[in-house]
Parts: structure tokens; C-alpha cells; sequence
């Protein structure tokens, strides 16, 4: 049986600097929804738990995914530690689940520009790799001053001068930055413990920690108002770089996989061995709200029961399947349509959709797609499949006038 990892999310509501900042949105999202969105889709993370004592935040945090666990107020406070939060949420975890956590992740949503890789970086650290804890770190190559204030008075009665103190460096030598040591930032923005060690130390550095370096563009702590505008700022380019949501500017087809994208992956076979499906109907209502959109939609399956055949009539869509090259396939669809590969989004679940994923500009997973799919998707949903991750998706190239497109659709869209 796999280990119990859990990602803790702390999210209080009383924020100073920036009034509900874990719900701000920072590239349409709100910040508690992106710290979501980066653990359901980190390899390894079995579960993924926000800490808040706002009903709001909790409200948000269950919309993108994630458990919502209350925190009570004495651990809420301006001067309750992320640790507090994150020992009350393994305990509350364990009583209702019946389990043991074996690994803690502790994940802050003012960071926001952590990724699912950042995640998993610092779980395959304490999974695989033999550390105790871990963070992530990033490359830093300043020289760190500090203020001094026990300079003399230039007069008497005079305030105190207040000089600078070298704190890396020696201030007499100024080394060029090939010939100093390597620096790390701590970025903030994630942390993985040995669950037993954590309870123990009752801090998030113990035993050996390891580094895990991430990508010093990306370090950003939203603590006030200008943070939050650089963030949103910076959202458009680093979102994008390091795969965030697709809109429709980006993306000129959509090709559905349809056994763990369209279904929840499980077959009913009845007493003379005919086989179906369920579906989701806010699936077929996004879908079709793409083809009214004038977005070419295809099915491609490597299934050949007729089911799959069948609900792409329904949904009035092209269908392929009982494909077993599905990159080739694909290759030859978007050829004969005059597609640019790297302007399809192509969604899938399991292993036998990485060759598409390697073929087009947009791969995404659905929220429970196996874990080396999520790790290769260039975006994830937070909705598993058969669940309306279709419908997800269609929000996310379609925005607004999803509802409009859709709600004209007819019979189509169940």
C-alpha cells in the first residue's frame, strides 16, 4: 500500500497587509485554489488539506479539490506558527480517515507561483531519496547587508549612526561571483517532513534536510499590496512558462480521450456481457460549448466498444477509436485538419496517453489521472475524470461565455 502523504495548506482568513489575501486572485484564480491545483497534481501527494478558520476559504478550497479543515482559534492568531496548524490538520486527518500521515507536506498559497513540480521535488526527497525534510531553495548570488546601530552619535544627543554589517561576506574582499560559494534562498513556498519526525522535533527542519532548488523567477511572497501586483503582473508569463491554464487564445483543437476522461474509468457488464458506461453531463454540456465556440473536437480511444462510438453521436462529435497508435492517429487528424500540433490541448488519464502528450503544445490530466500522466500534463485539472473535468476544461478556454454557449446547445449536451 502506498504512503499516506498529506499537504497541508495553513489559510487563515485575518490577513493584515492584504485584507482576505488567500483569496485573492492571481492570474484568475484565487491563491488557496493555485496551491490546490500545484498538490493535486504533484506525484505522490495522496491527499491535500487546507487549515482555515475562514468560511470562505474553506468554501474555495473544497471547490478546487481539497479537504477544508477548521482551525480552531487559538491557532489562528497573528502569531499562531505554520507548524501549529500543520500538527492540528495531521491529527483532525488521522482521527477522521482512521490512518496514520507517514509524510507532511506544509505548502503556502502566498507563494503564488509553486508548481506541482516544486511539490513532488521536495516529496521524492523524503520519499525516495533518504531525507528527513526538505524545502524548496532557490540560487542566490547577493551579498547581504545588515543595519547596525550601535555606531557613535556625530554630536552629543545625537541619534546613533546607523552603519551596515557585511552578513555573507567579508567586506574587505569582494570575490567574483564565480569564486564564492553558492548561496540558497529559502523561497517559502514548500516544505516535506517525515510525519513521525515532525511530531517529534515539532518543527519543519530536523534530521537531514535537503534542497530542492527551484526556479529563482518564480520566488515571490505575496505579504502586502505590492507583492499582489507584481504577482498578478508576472502571472501571464511565468503561468504560461510553467504550465498553468490554457486559454483560447492558446489552443486551436481539443481531442478527448474518452475511458478516464469522459467516464471514471469503470465498466458495468451485465448478466449477458454487455458492457456501459456513466457519464457526466456537465461534460457534454462544455463540449458543447467548444463546438459552438468553433473549436474542432475530436475523440480518440483506444476502446472499440460501441459505447464510445455512441456518445460521440450523441455529442455530434468525430470519433476515432480502436486506435492502438493514438499519437499517429492524432498526427494524421491534425494533418488532415491543417492543425498545428502545438495548438492542440489533448486531454488524457493513463500512461497509454503519454505519446500524445508528447505530440501536442497543450497535454492535461484529468485531477485522479495516473501519476506520471499529471507529472508530464502541462496543466491538471481539479476534477477527476467522469466527474466534468471536460467541463472544467471548457471553463477554462471559454471563461464567461461558457454558460451562454452552452445554454443554447439543446439535447446535445447531456
Amino acid at each position: 500500500m502506498p504512503p499516506t502523504v498529506l499537504a497541508v495548506i495553513p489559510a487563515r482568513g485575518g490577513s493584515k497587509g492584504v485584507p482576505a489575501k488567500n483569496l485573492a486572485p492571481v492570474g484568475g484564480v484565487p491563491l488557496v485554489a493555485r496551491a490546490v491545483r500545484a498538490c493535486l497534481a504533484a506525484e505522490h501527494v495522496t491527499h491535500v488539506a487546507v487549515s482555515t478558520d475562514d468560511a470562505a476559504i474553506a468554501a474555495a478550497a473544497r471547490e478546487a479539490g481539497a479537504l477544508a479543515i477548521e482551525r480552531p482559534a487559538q491557532i489562528a492568531g497573528d502569531t499562531a506558527t505554520s507548524e501549529a496548524a500543520v500538527l492540528h490538520a495531521m491529527d483532525v486527518f488521522e482521527a477522521q480517515q482512521g490512518g496514520t500521515v507517514d509524510m507532511v507536506l506544509l505548502v503556502q498559497c502566498t507563494s503564488p507561483f509553486v508548481t506541482h513540480a516544486d511539490v513532488a521535488g521536495v516529496t521524492a526527497a523524503v520519499l525516495h531519496e533518504g531525507a528527513d525534510s526538505a524545502l524548496t531553495v532557490a540560487p542566490f548570488h547577493g551579498f547581504v547587508w545588515r543595519e547596525d546601530a550601535s555606531g557613535a552619535p556625530d554630536r552629543p544627543g545625537a541619534p546613533a549612526r546607523t552603519g551596515g554589517t557585511g552578513v555573507n561576506h567579508d567586506q574587505a574582499y569582494r570575490p567574483r561571483r564565480q569564486d564564492r560559494p553558492q548561496d540558497f534562498l529559502e523561497t517559502g513556498a514548500a516544505y516535506a517532513m517525515r510525519a513521525d519526525g515532525f511530531r517529534a522535533a515539532g518543527h519543519r527542519f530536523f534530521g537531514r534536510t535537503d534542497l530542492v532548488r527551484t526556479d529563482p523567477a518564480r520566488v515571490l511572497e505575496v505579504d502586502d499590496p505590492h507583492d499582489l501586483a507584481r504577482a498578478r503582473a508576472l502571472a501571464p508569463l511565468l503561468d504560461t512558462a510553467t504550465g498553468a491554464l490554457p486559454t483560447r487564445e492558446d489552443v486551436d483543437a481539443v481531442v478527448l480521450d474518452f475511458d478516464g476522461t469522459q467516464t471514471d474509468d469503470r465498466v458495468y457488464v451485465d448478466s449477458d456481457g454487455r458492457e456501459s458506461v456513466a457519464v457526466h453531463r456537465g461534460d457534454g454540456l462544455g463540449i458543447a460549448a467548444l463546438r459552438r465556440a468553433g473549436l474542432p473536437v475530436l475523440i480518440l480511444s483506444t476502446e472499440i466498444n460501441t459505447v464510445v462510438a455512441a456518445r460521440a453521436r450523441k455529442l455530434r462529435l468525430p470519433v476515432l477509436h480502436g486506435i492502438d497508435r493514438k499519437d499517429l492517429a492524432l498526427k494524421q487528424w491534425c494533418e488532415t485538419e491543417g492543425v498545428a500540433p502545438e495548438r492542440v490541448l489533448y486531454v488524457g488519464n493513463d500512461v497509454n496517453d503519454l505519446p500524445c502528450f508528447g505530440l501536442v503544445g497543450w497535454p492535461v490530466a484529468v485531477g485522479d489521472a495516473h501519476g506520471v500522466v499529471r507529472g508530464a500534463a502541462r496543466a491538471v485539472t481539479t476534477t477527476p475524470g467522469g466527474a466534468g473535468a471536460v467541463r472544467e476544461i471548457a471553463g477554462w478556454l471559454l471563461g464567461p461565455s461558457l454558460s451562454t454557449a452552452g445554454s443554447t446547445a439543446g439535447s446535445t449536451a447531456g
